[in-house]
């Protein structure tokens, strides 16, 4: 199995802890509280402990959850997790890290600010086609779109990286809301400045000239029923280059496991995407391209 070395570990956990105590304390000073649970108990294992134990399973590869906890946690990592839970007890407080977990994957696991970004978005199904109409679990979350490979039904999963590989922004939105949705466009690119690569499904005349007077200049490929323009020889070769962030959403997809049509919870699904996105982060190896070639970046 992958990444399960003691140093990975209590990585992962640091990073996790340090970051849930800024988190505690940014809710304190914004006067942010949580709605009390009808038990007044504590759980044992801390919101910290639980990032670090998703984190960890989408390093591993494996594709069940409930093997992984019952057979690797419980096994193997009780010296590093004393207060272990129950399984169904360990998947009733998952819920607890989604807002965490968002904000630590847009923050303090973001990359370097380089000026040279890629932008793009990935379907995540949330079940086969032919049970679309019989799908409950994410009814009134999930939305139907089309992929170059065909429509499906779930969410999407927009993405910005820099040439380093390293994430910048994540986003998780319904499926039927465009790439070039201008609202959804001002949260993923919210603050970057330099270039940004896309599809020609981020075509936007209005998004292009508001991001390009706040300092970003968005690069895309034409469609077929547009004319044709200039675009300068770098941009252009920057622009082929662009399967760097669909190597990314292949790491995602096979070995992080941020997608399958096996949910429960929606909650719990989102919450595991954005772990997955988080464990990606600390592979030792991410792709990458030589940028400063294209005397763009």
């Amino acid at each position: 199995m992958l990444y399960l070395d003691e140093t990975k570990l209590i990585e992962i956990f640091c990073d996790c802890d340090d970051f849930y105590k800024k988190y505690e304390q940014f809710i304190v000073n914004k006067g942010v509280g949580v709605k009390p649970s009808k038990s007044n108990r504590i759980p044992a294992l801390h919101v910290s402990e639980i990032m670090t134990i998703l984190i960890l399973y989408h390093l591993t590869g494996m594709k069940c959850f409930q093997y992984y906890y019952n057979e690797i946690v419980q096994k193997h990592f009780q010296s590093y997790f004393p207060h272990l839970l129950s399984y169904n007890r360990f998947v009733e407080l998952i819920p607890r890290c989604i807002l965490p977990f968002w904000l630590f994957v847009n923050t303090e696991r973001t990359g370097e600010e380089t000026g040279f970004y890629y932008g793009d978005s990935k379907k995540m199904p949330v079940c086969h086609n032919l049970r679309i109409y019989g799908n409950k679990v994410f009814k009134g979350i999930a939305g139907r779109s089309k992929s170059s490979t065909g429509w499906f039904y779930g969410l999407k999963l927009f993405l910005v990286i820099n040439q380093y590989g390293q994430i910048m922004r994540c986003m998780i939105s319904p499926a039927n809301i465009a790439d070039n949705n201008i609202d959804m466009m001002r949260k993923v690119f919210h603050k970057l400045k330099g270039y940004l690569f896309a599809d020609r499904g981020f075509i936007s005349q209005k998004a292009f000239e508001e991001f390009y007077r706040q300092g970003l200049k968005i690069v895309t490929t034409v469609k077929r029923n547009m004319k044709n323009k200039l675009m300068i020889m770098a941009e252009k070769l920057a622009l082929k280059k662009r399967n760097l962030i669909e190597t990314v959403n292949d790491l995602l997809m096979t070995i992080c496991d941020i997608d399958h049509t096996r949910h429960r919870n929606p909650i719990n699904a989102i919450t595991h995407a954005l772990a997955g996105v988080t464990a990606y982060s600390y592979l030792d190896k991410l792709p990458s391209i030589f940028a400063k070639k294209f005397a763009l970046a």
